[in-house]
């Protein structure tokens, strides 16, 4: 067999059972080599079901030229990495993960109240932190970027912004403190 092209010709032909075989040459070592991407045997299989799919639904997008494996590895890398983009834009914690997490009992009013009172301190010190501090620290901390894209976003060297957000930390820590907030 020729890296499963063949059986893809033989597939679109009409031929069934060609695609029985590639599933079955293919299917569980992309789902392994998917599952290091997004950490999830669930979801490693359900972006390989969606390559097997589009081999179905668009027969126009594999190149011919290039092998079988190869194409439906990239596709399922490419898929695997625009999930996990999806998912750093949201973080969904496992229910036992959130329920293990200090003040997750949101229904006690008085934990509430404690959440939402730290909440507007740290944001109020952030407020006090100098713009270049405040804009590494967010960058960091509330937008998930590197070090490297939060470079890019303020103009400065990697390094640099390694030493903004040491200095922010020390300094939001330092101001914190002076308002008896507990760590």
């Amino acid at each position: 067999m020729d890296n499963g092209a063949s059986s893809y010709r033989r597939y679109l032909n009409g031929d069934e059972s060609a695609f029985d075989e590639i599933l079955e040459l293919y299917k569980d070592n992309l789902i392994f080599f998917l599952c290091r991407y997004v950490e999830s045997v669930a979801i490693a299989e359900e972006i390989a079901a969606d390559c097997f799919a589009l081999l179905i639904a668009r027969p126009d997008k594999y190149d011919f030229s290039v092998s079988l494996k190869t194409w439906l590895f990239t596709v399922g890398r490419n898929r695997a990495t625009d999930y996990l983009r999806r998912q750093n834009r949201r973080r969904i914690l496992p229910l036992e993960e959130a329920a293990a997490l200090p003040g997750s009992d949101e229904d006690d009013p008085e934990t509430l109240f404690l959440k939402k009172e730290r909440e507007r301190q740290l944001h109020r010190a952030m407020g006090r932190l100098k713009p270049d501090y405040r804009a590494a620290l967010h960058l960091i901390y509330f937008e998930e970027l590197s070090y490297e894209e939060a470079g890019r976003v303020l103009h400065k060297s990697k390094k640099q912004i390694e030493n903004l957000v040491y200095r922010g930390k020390n300094a939001l820590r330092a101001d914190l403190e002076k308002e008896g907030f507990e760590f």
